[in-house]
């Protein structure tokens, strides 16, 4: 008798209070699915944006510490070879769709210490794939804080712009302004 009830009671039609529950249920599900697939592809794409200005960051300083290595003076400030400082302690900003960078890193030598202030444009094609491979900057703009400790009289902090040392061409004759010479001379670095 046990037996025959129980198996009656699982051939039933379920109740409608019992179908209001299932469907809740299913809703639930299915909302809980939607939010938790939201907030994966969020945190994807913000580590997406952390890698690719990670990149940036490695291939801006790489090109600065070319450049500083290159450098007499910053040679001679903190000595060879100069290391970069960790990335958490750099800032790092962004403009004209990633292709242009203002970057500031700590940088560290035998000798002393410093830190590089560089603004960098982007060469080159901008594609889908650009984060997968580094990128080739041009440095418009370098400067070194550079802080050489000694003695109390002797520690020193002085500020070093570097530069490519570019000659400019010779000046030509301005012809459109011949009475005015002065105002179109060229100068030279």
């Amino acid at each position: 008798m046990l037996e025959r009830r129980f198996i009656s009671f699982l051939r039933r039609s379920p109740s409608t209070s019992e179908k209001v529950v299932a469907e809740e249920g299913k809703a639930k599900t299915w909302g809980r699915r939607l939010v938790s697939g939201t907030l994966i592809c969020l945190t994807g794409g913000v580590a997406l944006s952390a890698l690719d200005d990670l990149s940036i960051y490695h291939s801006c300083s790489r090109k600065a510490l070319e450049k500083a290595s290159n450098n007499k003076t910053i040679i001679d400030a903190i000595g060879e070879p100069v290391v970069r400082g960790p990335w958490y302690n750099a800032s790092l900003a962004v403009a004209h769709q990633r292709k242009s960078v203002s970057c500031t890193f700590p940088v560290s030598g035998p000798q002393g210490t410093g830190i590089f202030q560089l603004k960098a444009v982007r060469n080159g094609e901008e594609k889908w794939t650009s984060f997968l491979r580094p990128s080739d900057w041009e440095i418009l703009i370098m400067e070194a804080l550079v802080h050489v400790p000694g003695n109390e009289e002797k520690q020193q902090t002085f500020r070093i712009r570097v530069s490519d040392d570019l000659l400019l061409p010779a000046s030509n004759a301005c012809t459109d302004c011949a009475s005015q010479e002065s105002s179109c001379s060229v100068e030279k670095k």
